[in-house]
């Protein structure tokens, strides 16, 4: 639809384009009051969730794909210096946390929702936090300055994922597309056999990682200079407050979404890197990260919704690259839709083998033995 557009145009598009975040976000509370009074309260609930992952596959398609790139003399340098784009992800944070604040007391309040109700809410509330909060947090932590550093954290602390924060950036993208990292899957590999491995290393390694940088400085690893003591501090806060404000019945709430916020993270990183390898030279190191090490979706639609953070290969290869001027690359493989269809793929395992795995060996046609080594090394 959007395909033959100029690129100064598909720029200025997506300039007011981004402000779609808001949707979701506001679907919250608009499914909320949809349901007072209603004949069917325990399926509005469901109303977003049903929407990101039933809907937006389909309107990528109509939507069609965004093969504009900023102009790297003209357009890049004044995009990258201007504060609108910052202070568009940074209005995420207060509207996310008020959201979330809202959601809790919902959840507890309103009786027309038996179980079935309320766990469509938490679904709903953790799908947005996890596609918009911690896609914004991502943004955000990849940043310099302190005022973006610790939104990108809060956003985070209220997932319950603060470890994120450490790991991705220092050890995610310095072993990405390798065995050593947990964060990218393996040719072969399912979503199930994933999952609970990225969860457990994924902790574990950002830990290690803060007591390793504190042990260079001669201090314990439990000291008050760890980050993370401090971020899961807030968690924690957070956690007490929804317990003391909604009782038990919030902390559950809180918990839950939560989780399925951390889950969704965890998915977008299975299918980020799926079967995707960076191959070892003669002296025994990796080669450099580049655009072909992470699968890139150029559909319009999600990329507004997720801050372009589809455009992934060029994430990777410079990560420190603003939203605004991610590039698309016609030779960095291409997933088949944005990431709302390819989660609800990955869902499906013989699916998702079905219509990815071709797709990795055509990529690495005439070498397919490091799909073999890839796999053994897992």
């Amino acid at each position: 639809m959007f395909e033959r557009l100029p690129s100064a145009w598909m720029i200025a598009l997506k300039k007011a384009g981004y402000w779609i975040w808001l949707v979701p976000v506001l679907g919250i509370p608009l499914s909320f009051y949809w349901s007072l009074g209603s004949d069917y309260p325990n399926a509005w609930p469901w109303l977003v969730i049903s929407v990101v992952f039933g809907l937006i596959p389909l309107l990528d398609f109509v939507v069609g794909r965004d093969p504009a790139n900023p102009d790297e003399q003209q357009d890049v340098p004044v995009m990258t210096d201007q504060g609108y784009y910052r202070l568009l992800s940074l209005a995420t944070v207060p509207f996310l946390i008020g959201m979330l604040a809202w959601s809790g007391w919902a959840f507890v309040s309103h009786e027309a929702w038996n179980w079935v109700g309320q766990l469509g809410w938490v679904l709903s509330v953790g799908t947005v936090m996890g596609a918009i909060g911690i896609t914004v947090s991502h943004e955000l932590i990849h940043k310099d300055p302190p005022l973006e550093q610790n939104a990108g954290g809060l956003l985070l602390a209220a997932v319950c994922y603060a470890g994120f924060k450490v790991e991705h950036v220092r050890g995610h993208h310095v072993h990405v597309s390798t065995p050593e990292d947990a964060s990218s899957s393996r040719y072969g590999q399912s979503l199930y056999a994933f999952l609970p491995h990225a969860y457990k290393h994924n902790f574990l390694n950002a830990w290690a990682l803060e007591r390793q940088r504190l042990a260079r400085k001669g201090l314990p690893a439990l000291h008050w200079r760890n980050e993370l003591v401090w971020w899961y501090a807030i968690s924690a806060l957070f956690l007490l407050g929804f317990t003391w404000a909604f009782g038990w019945l919030g902390a559950l709430f809180f918990l839950g979404q939560a989780f399925m916020a951390a889950t969704l993270l965890e998915i977008v990183n299975y299918v980020e890197h799926y079967g995707l390898h960076r191959r070892k030279q003669d002296d025994g190191r990796y080669e450099r990260t580049n655009p072909t090490h992470s699968w890139n979706s150029n559909f319009l639609l999600t990329n507004l919704f997720l801050f372009h953070l589809q455009r992934h290969s060029d994430h990777h290869a410079y990560a420190k690259r603003r939203y605004q001027v991610l590039r698309h690359f016609d030779d960095s493989p291409q997933l088949p839709n944005g990431y709302a269809g390819m989660i609800v793929l990955a869902l499906f395992p013989p699916l998702w083998r079905a219509v990815m795995d071709p797709r990795v060996r055509a990529y690495y046609a005439g070498e397919e033995h490091q799909l073999t080594d890839t796999q053994l090394s897992h």
